[in-house]
């Protein structure tokens, strides 16, 4: 009971932080600059059409910005949903395939239900996404599992608005990694905002977190298959024209197919 006080208390105390430091300041890591970190991906599922998306998408900037839980790094993905498209506003960053992404997340994490906000956290823990407290709570509690071990790398194809992407496992633990494992790349965008002109948000200037724009399955793992020790995979992938390059992320991670469950992440800046 008194452990359990104590993380209330420990949680309470991140997210009064969290909420009360300035957008786009940094915090004072206590780690030096050299010390690992473990990764954790924070997916929120959201619309520009919902009037209770905003605060989410807020916090989940911050999240992102500021990186406050010391020995973590948070990586965030924004998926805009499409099931909002027809009640006012069409999300100029909606996809149909993100939306059938968190059909398959409610699914597997028994709710059976998909709204916005919504956020999961390792594909583990899923939780209305402006809840600031249940959000800290969640990544801390995703931190304490170690994570794979994920090198990736990205080079611009001369004369293309395109990247060669080369991601690599690390290391391939029996005990760490489910079999039928597969290796996601995710492209994101920072830096996006929209003037919503219409719909439950209409006269608001909406700002975004990392913002989901490309999605695919690099290949799979199953450390039972005698697979390399450390396994690589590497895409030519082709960006649209309106997006910046400068603000541009390649995203790699590690997921279960039955479960979901995240168990590595990494991500680079593409003009790197």
């Amino acid at each position: 009971m008194v452990i359990a006080g104590l993380r209330w208390v420990a949680a309470s105390l991140a997210a009064c932080l969290i909420a009360l430091v300035p957008m786009g300041s940094r915090p004072s890591a206590s780690e030096g600059p050299g010390a690992a970190r473990t990764p954790v991906l924070v997916e929120l599922f959201t619309s520009e059409g919902c009037s209770s998306c905003p605060p989410a998408d807020a916090f989940l900037a911050r999240l992102e910005s500021q990186q406050p839980l010391t020995g973590t790094e948070i990586i965030a993905i924004e998926e805009h949903v499409d099931y909002w498209d027809q009640l006012g506003w069409r999300d100029p960053f909606s996809s149909a395939d993100w939306t059938e992404r968190q059909r398959r997340y409610a699914g597997v994490l028994g709710n059976g239900n998909i709204y916005t906000p919504q956020m999961i956290v390792n594909g583990l823990a899923e939780f209305v996404g402006s809840r600031e407290r249940a959000g800290v709570d969640a990544i801390e509690h995703a931190s304490e599992r170690p994570a794979l071990p994920i090198t990736i790398t990205s080079a611009p194809i001369s004369g293309k608005h395109a990247a060669e992407i080369s991601v690599r496992v690390d290391k391939l633990d029996g005990a760490a990694l489910a079999a039928d494992s597969d290796v996601w790349l995710a492209i994101t965008e920072v830096g996006l905002q929209s003037s919503v002109t219409r719909g439950e948000n209409a006269g608001r200037d909406l700002r975004h977190a990392s913002v989901l724009r490309k999605l695919q399955k690099l290949g799979s793992l199953n450390p039972k298959s005698g697979s390399a020790a450390s396994p690589t995979f590497a895409a030519k992938v082709s960006f649209d024209s309106s997006w910046r390059l400068a603000n541009l992320h390649a995203v790699a991670f590690i997921q279960e197919r039955r479960s979901l469950r995240v168990s590595g992440a990494a991500q680079i800046a593409v003009s790197r």
